[in-house]
Order: structure tokens, then C-alpha cells, then sequence
């Protein structure tokens, strides 16, 4: 259970930011499966930050992470706008399939789930980003109780327990912080987003150079305009209202 103070803003979320340096980020990865508790890893990008201000418990959800990492460029500019160092850029997209790379090399028994999205994307992407070892899969469209039956009725005694959620905010929020507050092996609650319908190409990357210049999020918009027209081109400048009055 996790013993974070409920915060009164989602602004206050900048605040709470596990900042990563660029050069310490696969020295965090390595103490992220060194733990022997539950941990809830979340990426807080401009989406989640308009959530959290307009829904109280999605803020809440975010607020007790143990380790919320900054997601994108809007974050970043949270980050300056509040005098904050914004460290490295830790999208799920990047950051996961190197976490997973890095979990697949080590020594130590480790039990993989992948809960979320749908077939056949979720045995595809889970097949690539986890290179065909054994995983445990369940689709997006259960309740909260049956993610945590389904994982507790799975997991091995002396293995570590890593969880990732692929199911989009705010679902995946909450769900982790059921699993991580009525687990009692070991456990890394990753919340990944749209990480699997990537890995299976049901959604193309931007090209490196859009993502250089922090522009992946307009590639998104013109493969997708209708689905993300409210994410963007509502919500960059609802994001930018949110910010300047602290909510």
C-alpha cells in the first residue's frame, strides 16, 4: 500500500517526477528489477496532466506512483515553466522495449503479463517486444478484479512479477494501483499504453527525425485525426491553460 499524500493539484504532479539524468537511465532500470516489493511505474505526458485536472481520481491514481516519469516534450515544458531540471525524455514507447531487454538478460526468474489491448495484436506485439518468451496475456475489457485474480493465481513464489498494462489511460492508472496494493510477491506495474498495438504494428512510429524534433505527437494526428483530433488539438492548448493557472 502505498503511503504517498493525496496531492491538491495536478500541477503538484511536476513536483512529484522521478527525474531521470540521460546518463543514469540504465542504472535506474537495473535498480527497477532489483526490487523485491510492488512498484507502479507511470509515464505522466500533456494527456494524463489534463486527466488528472479534470477527473479527481485520476489525479489520485498518478499521485501515489512510485515512480512517474516524464513523458514528452509538453512535460517538459512544465518542467522549466516550474524552474524543474526535466532529465530525460522516458516515453513507455522507448523506455519499456529497453527495460524488457534488459529484464530478458538477467539471470533472476522473472513471470511476464501483458494485460490489455486485443487480438491479434496483443499475441503479436507481446511476442516482439518480449522476443517469444512465455507471457501470460489477458485482453483489455475486464474488470479491475479479474486483472488482479488473473495475475495472482499466475505469479510464482520467488519470481519477480513484471506487469504490463496496455490499455490507455486512465484504466490502466487505476488498475495498477489494485495490483500493486494487493500484491505480495515481488512485482514492476508498468502502465504502457498504446506500447503493444506499436510493437504490432496496428500504429506506425513517427520517422526519427518528427521525434528528434519532438513533433511525433502531429504524425499521430494525421494517421489518426479523428480518434486524437480532442488529445491535440483540444487538449495541447487546454494543457497550456491548465499549466498557467496551476490547476
Amino acid at each position: 500500500m502505498s503511503t504517498q499524500m493525496p496531492l491538491n493539484s495536478a500541477s503538484a504532479l511536476i513536483e512529484r517526477l522521478h527525474i531521470v539524468e540521460p546518463n543514469r537511465v540504465e542504472s535506474f532500470i537495473d535498480s527497477l528489477l532489483s526490487t523485491r516489493s510492488q512498484k507502479v511505474i507511470g509515464f505522466l505526458n500533456q494527456h494524463g496532466f489534463n486527466l488528472a485536472v479534470e477527473d479527481r481520481a485520476v489525479l489520485d491514481d498518478f499521485a501515489v506512483m512510485d515512480f512517474l516519469l516524464r513523458d514528452g516534450v509538453g512535460i517538459k515544458i512544465a518542467c522549466q515553466y516550474k524552474n524543474l531540471e526535466p532529465g530525460a525524455n522516458l516515453n513507455g514507447t522507448d523506455f519499456i522495449p529497453t527495460l524488457m531487454e534488459k529484464a530478458g538478460d538477467s539471470d533472476q526468474t522473472i513471470d511476464y503479463f501483458v494485460l490489455g489491448t486485443e487480438s491479434p495484436w496483443l499475441e503479436q506485439g507481446s511476442k516482439k517486444l518480449l522476443g517469444g518468451r512465455k507471457c501470460h496475456l489477458l485482453h483489455g475489457f475486464h474488470e479491475e478484479g479479474e486483472y488482479l485474480d488473473f495475475v495472482r493465481s499466475r505469479a510464482r513464489d520467488g519470481a519477480l512479477s513484471i506487469v504490463l498494462l496496455a490499455m490507455g489511460m486512465p484504466k490502466q492508472e487505476r488498475v495498477a494501483s489494485v495490483l500493486r496494493d494487493n500484491m505480495k510477491a515481488p512485482a514492476l506495474v508498468i502502465c504502457g499504453g498504446a506500447i503493444i498495438d506499436f510493437q504490432a504494428g496496428r500504429f506506425k512510429r513517427a520517422p526519427q527525425i518528427m521525434r528528434k524534433l519532438n513533433l511525433e505527437w502531429l504524425f499521430r494526428l494525421s494517421r489518426e485525426p479523428q480518434r486524437l483530433f480532442s488529445r491535440y488539438i483540444l487538449g495541447i492548448p487546454k494543457f497550456l491553460f491548465y499549466l498557467a493557472l496551476k490547476k
